[in-house]
């Protein structure tokens, strides 16, 4: 029998306040789980506006710990009650005037599992990132979940391929990528690149776009979210460019093997012959 994971991303337009945002996702959660989703991601940031638009101290303020701030708490009592495997992307303070763009990852039963920190960080107009984060220092983080072993890497991170492969061999078999992308940017590569990684690095992506214009800036989030098989192709249809929604999808986890078997990527990479890609 095929082993079959099914998997959820959810994709929100900005409500207005962190408080309706956290309890528009908790209802996402909860569709998506009476829908059989085993494991489910939010979108970049997912409770608050995309501020990074402009440069304003005052959303320091949107900052939490993780693991022990309550948003990550509240998902781990989603994760319990519902059974779902959960990637939470928050705004994480790790002590005073030290931020990093972060999702927590917690297993089906409750039980916190770690952190990934968003390690590429973009600063052009619309994108002030550095403004608001730190870059990333936790590497490329592989979970063993309950629904087997997953990565996240978050938006802008995937312009970099390194990421993705470190994540393939640390043996991910799922890797999500919440992002905050927007339609006069970059929407040309949405289709391309995340199917691509997904094939070069012979795994399943998903991918979570939030969705309108925010009153902080122009920026049209096109929603689009989906899911890409190891074959570069779409599971299913992508999401809506413009409306809250929750994807699920059925992922064939057997699919990984036969890729692997026929496109022998792991076994024919030179490691020896890649040492000037790390030089700065």
């Amino acid at each position: 029998m095929a082993e079959i994971v099914r998997a959820g991303l959810v994709q929100q337009r900005w409500t207005g306040d962190k408080e309706s945002m956290i309890a528009a996702a908790v209802g996402h959660i909860q569709a998506a789980a009476s829908a059989g989703a085993q494991v489910v991601c939010l979108q970049e940031l997912f409770y608050g506006p995309y501020f990074c638009q402009v440069q304003d101290a005052d959303y320091y303020s949107y900052t939490e710990p993780v693991p022990d701030g309550p948003t990550t708490r509240l998902m781990q009592d989603l994760a319990r009650d519902h059974g779902v495997v959960l990637i939470a992307p928050v705004y994480e303070e790790e002590q005073p005037g030290v931020y990093y763009n972060t999702a927590a990852v917690i297993d089906a039963g409750g039980s916190y599992l770690g952190k990934y920190r968003k390690t590429h960080l973009p600063q052009v107009k619309g994108f002030w990132e550095k403004f608001y984060f730190r870059p990333g220092n936790t590497g490329y983080p592989v979970f063993d979940t309950a629904v087997g072993k997953i990565g996240v890497y978050i938006c802008y991170d995937r312009h970099f391929p390194e990421g993705w492969r470190a994540l393939g061999l640390g043996g991910a078999r799922i890797v999500f990528n919440p992002s905050a992308t927007s339609r006069g940017l970059s929407q040309y590569l949405w289709r391309l690149e995340q199917p691509a990684s997904a094939v070069a690095n012979e795994y399943y992506v998903g991918t979570i776009n939030r969705v309108g214009v925010e009153p902080l800036g122009d920026n049209d989030f096109y929603g689009q979210s989906y899911f890409a098989d190891p074959r570069g192709q779409l599971v299913g249809d992508a999401a809506s460019d413009d409306k809250d929604e929750v994807l699920v999808r059925d992922l064939d986890m057997d699919m990984l093997a036969d890729v692997r078997n026929l496109w022998q990527f792991y076994r024919d990479r030179r490691p020896d012959q890649y040492g000037t890609l790390v030089q700065p």
